[in-house]
């Protein structure tokens, strides 16, 4: 399948799109490493980076299919491929950046001795995997079945992820618990959808607010748990904008805002009805 039509030979923005979005990140750290502006320690700052990178894209892949379903946006599922992908890339070239950074044997050695580590390295391999059943002829030799349970793992490859960047932050945990956040509401929807069969927007602004306090309960138990900081501080800078807003305050905008964009998509232009039963089947 060509990377920028669909299967008819029409050209797909959906696809273009993300290809080209893949690589922003890429050429952008190439800029920054040709001005020197890496820091003192280049290849650890190009750690950091492809591994932020690696999960911003799985978590865009996971995002598809509520986006497709509360906008009525079919071809949207095009892009979810070139994402997961795109993650599978970053996370690579993460663990061949440490690998060059720590050599061989010490980065093997590293991995199976630490466990935030091992759970990195884990999540990668699960990718890979993923990555290599995401093709046309991969999906019709494993059955749309056996091949929906083995892509269901994208969740659990997120978990970990997510818990590599916890331990891998240790103090600063501020962008983990934004990640942990989006990644708790995404969960939450798949939840709602599961059992309900549609999420309405008002739906999706519940789980919104829902979701916005188990963020703010993931980062008090991370300090509470982790740190020696007083996690009743941590509470309390959560309620308050002092410290700026705290990731908690960012997952209820994301959800908000989405849960009121659909609801104008649905109001200024409904979908055909048939447009309607098509975005409401389960899509893997």
């Amino acid at each position: 399948m060509s990377l920028f039509h669909e299967r008819s030979g029409r050209f797909s923005p959906e696809k273009t799109i993300a290809l080209i979005g893949a690589f922003v990140p890429l050429a952008w750290l190439g800029a920054i490493a040709f001005e020197g502006a890496l820091g003192a320690r280049p290849v650890t700052e190009a750690i950091h980076f492809t591994g932020l990178w690696a999960l911003r894209f799985l978590i865009l892949s996971l995002a598809v299919t509520p986006v497709r379903r509360l906008f009525f946006w079919p071809k949207l599922i095009l892009a979810r491929r070139t994402l997961g992908l795109a993650a599978l890339g970053y996370a690579l070239l993460h663990l061949a950046l440490f690998f060059i950074d720590q050599g061989a044997a010490r980065a093997a050695q590293e991995i199976v001795l630490r466990f935030y580590l091992t759970m990195g390295a884990v999540g990668v391999v699960l990718l890979v995997a993923l990555g290599a059943t995401s093709f046309d002829a991969a999906i019709r030799r494993l059955g749309g079945k056996r091949w929906n349970a083995l892509h269901a793992s994208v969740y659990a490859i997120a978990v970990l992820a997510v818990a590599h960047f916890f331990f891998q932050s240790k103090l600063d945990v501020t962008e983990p618990v934004l990640m942990g956040g989006v990644l708790i509401f995404l969960f939450a929807y798949r939840i709602a959808f599961h059992y309900r069969r549609a999420v309405t927007p008002l739906g999706l602004a519940a789980l919104a607010a829902g979701s916005s306090l188990l963020t703010a309960l993931l980062e008090v138990a991370w300090y509470g748990l982790a740190t020696r900081v007083d996690p009743w501080l941590v509470a309390e800078a959560n309620l308050g904008f002092d410290l700026g807003p705290r990731p908690m305050w960012w997952v209820l905008a994301l959800g908000l805002a989405a849960a009121l964009a659909a609801a104008l998509r649905q109001r200024l232009a409904p979908p055909p009805e048939r447009a309607r039963r098509v975005q409401l089947q389960p899509s893997g």
